[in-house]
């Protein structure tokens, strides 16, 4: 049989040729060495194995001659990998970096992460808030709900507070209605010392007092609320351009229906120096 080869059939023969030419010593060459890389290898684990026992084996040694403290440092060491640098911070001094935030800011720091989130939450953190917000008079109480439901309940009182006094600036006796609390118990004592009782004698001794025609100016200082589960009262002073002694105030209030209510409120006496009272502060 005769065989032709054209021109593109010998060279592809040629190169064929040279890449097994090439390619038989280094096959040769990785069985030669083949074993030695094995036995390389297997050495090479054998030693870890042997140093992770001897470790192992210190360890336990170290344990049962009283080192079991090891245990507990590995352990924190541990829990510590790929912790936040709040999370790794001296719960102390978390709270005095948190202590620079108001309770916004805090609000806020709670919905970045799960690690803020743990850090914004810290009972301590809102314990420090309240006492730079409000007052330390409370230093010694045991919130059941915690320091951040305390100070969300008294911020909420605080608020309704300071809503008294705008309404008592805008004399409007419709909103003035809408915060007392509609009940025959409810009682309210003026700066003239006279009571009221019941609700809708308590609100005509306000209609009364937003007809005055003077205006008067008056700052509200001093304010110290405390909070129960249904019930809040909240001091202050009142103090008047004409009088700089201030009056005494203190309001009641009650949770009624998920809405808090003034139940009472209750005025130091003032006279002016020609008798007649203005009884717009109550």
């Amino acid at each position: 049989m005769e065989i032709s080869f054209t021109f593109s059939d010998y060279e592809y023969f040629k190169l064929l040729s040279l890449f097994l030419a090439l390619m038989f010593p280094f096959f040769c060459s990785l069985l030669f060495f083949f074993p030695f890389i094995i036995l390389a290898f297997s050495q090479s684990n054998k030693r870890k194995a042997s140093k992770c026992v001897c470790s192992s084996s210190d360890l336990m040694a170290r344990m049962m001659n009283g080192g079991g403290e090891l245990m507990v440092v590995e352990r924190e060491r541990q829990q510590t990998v790929g912790a936040s640098m709040m999370e790794q911070l001296v719960p102390e001094i978390t709270t005095h970096v948190l202590s620079y935030l108001d309770y916004r800011s805090l609000c806020s720091l709670s919905m970045t992460n799960s690690s803020m989130r743990r850090a914004a939450n810290d009972d301590n953190a809102w314990k420090t808030l309240y006492h730079k917000d409000f007052t330390t008079e409370q230093d010694g109480i045991r919130p059941g709900n915690g320091w951040k439901a305390y100070y969300a309940a008294t911020r909420a009182i605080v608020n309704i507070n300071h809503r008294f006094f705008d309404i008592i600036r805008e004399r409007s006796i419709i909103q003035m209605g809408q915060l007392w609390l509609n009940a025959d118990y409810v009682k309210c004592v003026h700066a003239s010392g006279d009571i009221f009782t019941g609700y809708t004698r308590v609100i005509r001794s306000w209609q009364l007092a937003f007809n005055w025609e003077l205006g008067i100016d008056f700052q509200i200082q001093d304010v110290s609320a405390r909070v129960m589960s249904d019930m809040a009262w909240v001091t202050m002073k009142a103090y008047i351009a004409m009088d700089h002694s201030g009056l005494n105030l203190t309001n009641v209030f009650e949770f009624h229906n998920g809405h808090w209510f003034l139940v009472h409120h209750h005025s130091s006496e003032m006279m002016f120096n020609d008798g007649e009272l203005p009884p717009l502060l109550g």
